[in-house]
C-alpha cells in the first residue's frame, strides 16, 4: 500500500490518478490533496477518497469550502505553505506533482528536501530550477519518477541499457491541431480551434502549449535535467498518431522506442509502482489497427516556439524560468482572447530579449526572475 500526496487533484493528471486509486484500493490510498479553485470537484474528491488533510491556493475560498463540506472534518490548508505541508506529510509515500505551471515549483522542492519520493509531471519544476532541483534530490537520495508521456517513454527506454552509450534522446510531438493548418491563417486562429487536440484530452493550458509545441520546448529542457543530457543530444520530432511516446537512440544507431495508447494512466501507473507494471485494465495498443506511422521534421516557422527553448537552454541559468513566466502569461493573454495566436511566441521573445541571465543559487532569485519576467511579458500585451 502506497500513500500518495497529490498536488493538482482537480487537473487531468489528478483525475488520472485518482482513477488509479479507484481501480487499485488495494495498492494505493490518498493522505493529502492540493487544489486550486474548483472547490466543487474537490469536495466531491473528499468525500470519495477520504483524505486527512486538503490544501487550497486562495484562503479567501476557505469559508465556503467548509460549508460545501457540511459535517466532514477534514483540515483545510491554504496557499503554498498549505501546499508544502501536505506534499511534506510524515506519512506520505510519494508526491504526484501534477500542478498547472510555476505554481507547482515549492511544494514540489518541498516534497524532495523532505525524502520524498516524486512522481513528477510539473515540468515547471525543472524548467524553472532544473539544477537546483536536480541537486537537492542527489543530496537526499530521492527518486524522480517521470509521469509526462514523453519523458516516461524515454525512462522505460532506458532501463537495462548503459547511459554512456546514449547517442540522443528523441521526444516526439503530435504537432498538434494546426499541424497542417496553411500559415497565413495562423494569425486568425481561435481559441476553440488551438483547444482542439487530435489525440490528447487534457488541461487548457497544455493544449495551448501543445498547439504552439512550447510543450515539446519545455519537455526539451525538462529531459536536459531528468536524464543529464546535453541539450545537442536532445531531438524533437512530429508524430501525428502519438503511438510511438518518445526513443532513445543509441551509438550503434539501434533505436529503442515505447509504444502506447495516448492514456495518462499508463505513465501514472508506472511511475506509482515503478519498477512494476499494473494491470490496468484498459484497452491495450493494438497496432493492426493503426496503419501507418509517420516522423516527420519539425517545421521552425510553424513552431518557432520550440526554437525558444532550445535558446533558453544555450543561454543558461535563468533563461528557461523567464521563458515559462512569459509563456504562462502570453497563454493566459490568447485564452482571454487579448491577444492572437502568433503573438504567444512574439512576446516570449521579446521578454527573453530583456533578460540578462544569471546562475541562480537560490529559489527566491528564480521567483524573483519570475516575477519581473510575467510583469515583463505582461506589459508587452496591448
Amino acid at each position: 500500500m502506497r500513500t500518495i500526496a497529490l498536488l493538482g487533484s482537480t487537473g487531468s493528471v489528478g483525475l488520472s490518478t485518482l482513477d488509479l486509486v479507484r481501480r487499485f484500493p488495494e495498492r494505493f490510498k490518498v493522505y493529502g490533496l492540493v487544489a486550486g479553485e474548483n472547490l466543487k470537484r474537490l469536495v466531491s474528491q473528499i468525500r470519495e477518497f477520504a483524505p486527512k488533510c486538503v490544501a487550497i491556493k486562495n484562503e479567501e475560498d476557505v469559508p465556503r469550502l467548509r460549508k460545501l463540506l457540511g459535517d466532514n472534518r477534514v483540515e483545510v490548508l491554504c496557499g503554498e505553505p498549505g501546499a508544502a505541508a501536505v506534499s511534506t506529510a510524515h506519512e506520505v509515500d510519494i508526491v504526484v506533482a501534477a500542478i498547472v505551471g510555476g505554481a507547482g515549483l515549492l511544494p514540489t522542492l518541498a516534497a524532495v528536501r523532505a525524502g520524498k519520493e516524486v512522481a513528477l509531471a510539473n515540468k515547471e519544476a525543472l524548467v524553472m530550477a532544473g539544477e537546483i532541483f536536480v541537486s537537492a534530490a542527489k543530496q537526499k537520495g530521492v527518486r524522480l519518477l517521470p509521469v509526462d508521456s514523453e519523458h516516461s517513454a524515454i525512462f522505460q527506454c532506458l532501463q537495462g541499457n548503459r547511459r554512456d552509450e546514449v547517442d540522443k534522446l528523441i521526444l516526439t510531438a503530435s504537432g498538434g491541431p494546426f499541424l497542417r493548418t496553411p500559415l497565413k491563417l495562423l494569425n486568425r486562429a481561435t481559441v476553440a480551434q488551438a483547444l482542439k487536440h487530435p489525440n490528447w484530452k487534457m488541461g487548457r493550458k497544455i493544449t495551448i502549449d501543445s498547439a504552439t509545441m512550447m510543450n515539446k520546448g519545455l519537455e526539451v529542457v525538462e529531459a536536459r535535467w531528468e536524464f543529464d543530457m546535453d541539450p545537442g543530444r536532445i531531438d524533437v520530432v512530429i508524430h501525428p498518431q502519438s503511438v510511438v511516446h518518445s526513443m532513445v537512440r543509441y551509438q550503434d544507431g539501434s533505436i529503442i522506442a515505447q509504444l502506447g495508447i495516448p492514456d495518462m494512466r499508463i505513465p501514472i501507473a508506472y511511475a506509482l509502482t515503478y519498477p512494476h507494471r499494473l494491470k490496468g485494465g484498459w484497452k491495450p495498443l493494438d497496432l493492426t489497427q493503426h496503419g501507418e506511422l509517420n516522423f516527420l521534421p519539425v517545421d521552425s516557422k510553424r513552431f518557432p516556439a520550440l526554437r525558444l527553448a532550445y535558446a533558453a537552454l544555450k543561454e543558461g541559468g535563468t533563461m528557461s524560468a523567464v521563458l515559462n513566466a512569459a509563456n504562462e502569461v502570453a497563454v493566459e493573454a490568447f485564452l482571454e482572447r487579448k491577444i492572437g495566436f502568433r503573438d504567444i511566441h512574439r512576446i516570449i521573445d521579446k521578454t527573453m530579449q530583456g533578460h540578462v541571465p544569471r546562475r541562480p543559487k537560490q529559489v527566491d532569485e528564480i521567483l524573483e526572475v519570475d516575477r519581473w519576467a510575467r510583469e515583463r511579458a505582461s506589459s508587452l500585451i496591448h
